[in-house]
């Protein structure tokens, strides 16, 4: 059974340890006027430390009378969550559950609290680096049910997750570029820092590499953030740059970025695949329909957003749902990368 807040804490406890007033407290929670950030970041702390949440979503809780689950992302921007989101509210339909989607950029730290979480759900899936891990560890005290997508638990915490495999895959793919097209200069995109998808296919391009004798060079490593407008614009400064360095292959990171990858390479000039080969992550609807056809990894992205949902509900249910889901990745070659169509 999910451990759930003492019933004794109120809001009162909460005014007089924070030191401001209930109707501040109200407000606060309410949303319904403003707060300085000095004071919001104070309640924030003091509702984690006593581990309060508001009666009325207490309740709802309890009773399960919300029937919402919410989905917090750190964006919106691509392809990629469309599948993802066809996942998710499949099992949430068939539930007959409501679903809230959500962005927060966690990593600011801004003064308010994440949008969705005890105060309006029942439980929460986040996606990627949606929440801190200190964000994570208070409310996973507290016994909110919740599922990692993309991302696996930190240390100690034990948090459900369910995401795909990136480091093998990535390595047998850039690998494929080195032996089997003679690939030397692999160019590589970065994801957003620290982002686990991102460093996990870094690794696997680094062993790669190592492993067929080629050294690795900083110089071509680009942030592209698997976003297509971003990809474009420093493969386009890289491009545009006097004394840029040789390349023969771009690894794109995801398919989104592929997309601002390939229209950087055309407006410069570079043939695909006969000057530069190309490949990206995700065989997202839109890969086979590029020019020329992406070589890519299909990651099953609507199955993570299926299993993860399913995994919450069985937290919701009160059954077991540890552990760490890693589901399968398979490369799907095209003409990108050079082989035949």
């Amino acid at each position: 059974m999910m451990t759930r807040r003492s019933s004794s804490v109120t809001i009162r406890d909460v005014a007089r340890q924070a030191g401001v007033s209930v109707a501040t407290v109200s407000r606060f929670i309410n949303r319904n006027a403003p707060v300085s950030a000095e004071v919001a970041e104070r309640l924030n702390q003091v509702m984690t430390e006593l581990r309060y949440v508001p009666h009325a979503a207490a309740r709802n809780l309890a009773s399960r009378k919300t029937r919402v689950i919410g989905l917090l992302l750190n964006n919106l921007h691509n392809d990629f969550f469309v599948p993802l989101l066809n996942g998710v509210e499949a099992v949430v339909r068939k539930k007959e559950y409501n679903l809230i989607v959500a962005t927060y950029h966690a990593n600011s730290r801004n003064a308010m609290p994440a949008p969705i979480g005890p105060h309006n759900t029942d439980g929460l899936l986040v996606f990627s680096d949606g929440l801190v891990d200190e964000d994570l560890a208070n409310l996973n005290a507290s016994g909110f049910p919740m599922v990692l997508v993309h991302r696996t638990s930190p240390p100690n915490l034990d948090i459900p997750s369910v995401t795909v495999e990136n480091i093998e895959i990535t390595h047998k793919l850039v690998e494929h570029l080195i032996q089997v097209h003679g690939k030397r200069r692999i160019l590589f995109m970065r994801g957003p820092l620290h982002q686990e998808d991102s460093v996990r296919r870094e690794n696997g391009y680094k062993s790669a590499l190592a492993a067929n004798g080629i050294p690795f060079d900083e110089k071509l490593v680009l942030n592209g953030e698997f976003e297509r407008d971003i990809a474009f614009q420093v493969l386009n400064d890289f491009l545009s740059n006097g004394k840029q360095v040789a390349f023969d292959a771009v690894f794109t990171g995801d398919d989104d970025a592929a997309i601002g990858v390939l229209k950087a390479l055309h407006e410069h000039r570079y043939r695909i695949p006969d000057d530069v080969a190309v490949i990206g992550f995700d065989d997202l609807g839109f890969a086979p329909f590029l020019n020329p056809p992406l070589t890519t990894v299909r990651a099953p992205t609507e199955s993570v957003g299926r299993i993860a949902t399913e995994r919450l509900f069985e937290l919701l249910e009160n059954q077991s749902s540890n552990g760490a889901v890693v589901l399968p990745t398979e490369i799907i070659f095209r003409r990108s990368c050079g082989c035949p169509a």
